[in-house]
């Protein structure tokens, strides 16, 4: 019995072992099919659309049908529908144009890491928007990121200083928070909603770099260094620096400072600029005091107020995965991206 229960256990782990090789064999294969299909095309993915109204409807349907009486159901709906009736025979009356009356707001995600990774999709989301909407419309986009790199959250700033640029009403909530280069995006909105304890602010700038220098000199190994340009490299991981290397490299902390405090300025005028660049943070409740922020209020709250309104779209840019990575076979890692930035690229300056 026991050698029957052993021979079976080896054949169970055969069969495994050429099921799990078939279906390496064929990921790779659809990969490199796929790598192919996107030399030839750039699309990686689609726009996707919830309306929130009907999912709120459908939600208070659910729970008005479980807990009334059947004949306040039946009234409920009968209620409803001559309302519809109504708002239909209204409309048509009122001839086509009645239905661009009622303004339309749309709902973006962004999700913001070190590399503000989500601006990807965040422009091929904003692009489809504006080909829609009108200046009856608005932009909610609800952020949340504690900052990151400089450039990367730069370029995200960007994208929703297109809405700006457009003359679309753009809010943006923070439910977590919306700090350093986070409250760079934020502070291009028309309106900052904030709930009572995220975390906002934090305008400042840091740097940070390991120097291995004098352990590779304790071990008798030379980096050899070779720059055209004075200031070419400043502080560097393996070479030794020097008290100008540090100078230097600070006057561009503080250059980046500047850069930053305009920016905040520019756009929220209201603002004490001395008092909040400081690279301190606050908490919603401080940061509407100080004018961070203009309203107290979780963007659940803010969004269905607005359905109340007006017709409130999610809009979510949907990136394909490739079958090798829904087999979990993707190799690459968040870690080793990081290890590879670090030792490529040298010192970053992060917001």
């Amino acid at each position: 019995m026991i050698e029957l229960l052993t021979e079976y256990g080896l054949f169970l782990a055969k069969v495994a072992t050429l099921v799990f090789a078939i279906l390496f064999v064929i990921g790779g294969i659809v990969d490199a099919a796929a790598r192919q299909r996107g030399a030839q095309n750039s699309d990686a993915g689609d726009i996707r659309v919830r309306h929130l109204n009907e999912e709120l409807d459908d939600l208070r349907d659910s729970v008005r049908d479980a807990v009334l009486p059947e004949a306040e159901r039946k009234a409920a709906r009968k209620r409803e529908r001559k309302e519809e009736k109504a708002r239909q025979k209204a409309a048509k009356k009122a001839g086509a144009m009645a239905a661009d009356h009622k303004p339309r707001v749309f709902v973006l995600d962004f999700d913001g890491d070190v590399q503000a990774s989500a601006v990807e999709s965040l422009r091929r989301e904003i692009s489809a928007v504006l080909e829609t909407a009108d200046k009856k419309d608005e932009i909610v986009v609800r952020l949340e990121s504690p900052g990151g790199l400089v450039h990367a959250y730069g370029l995200a700033s960007s994208q929703l200083k297109r809405v700006r640029n457009q003359g679309i009403r753009l809010t943006v909530c923070v439910d977590k928070v919306a700090a350093s280069g986070g409250y760079m995006m934020a502070c291009i909105a028309d309106r900052i909603v904030a709930a009572p304890f995220a975390i906002v602010g934090s305008v400042g700038v840091v740097a940070q770099i390991p120097n291995f220098h004098r352990l590779l000199e304790k071990n008798d190994i030379d980096v050899e260094l070779m720059t055209a340009g004075e200031y070419k490299r400043t502080l560097t991981m393996f070479g030794e620096n020097t008290d100008q290397d540090r100078e230097k490299f600070q006057e561009e902390l503080e250059d980046t400072h500047v850069l930053f405090k305009d920016f905040v300025r520019e756009h929220r005028r209201n603002l004490d600029i001395d008092k909040i660049a400081t690279g301190e943070h606050w908490f919603g409740i401080r940061a509407k005091d100080i004018g961070l922020v203009d309203e107290l209020q979780t963007s659940d709250e803010y969004l269905l107020a607005r359905c109340k309104d007006a017709e409130v779209y999610e809009v979510s840019w949907n990136i394909r995965q490739k079958l090798a990575e829904r087999l979990g076979l993707a190799f690459e890692t968040g870690l080793g991206r990081v290890v590879e930035h670090w030792f490529h690229r040298g010192a970053r300056r992060w917001w």
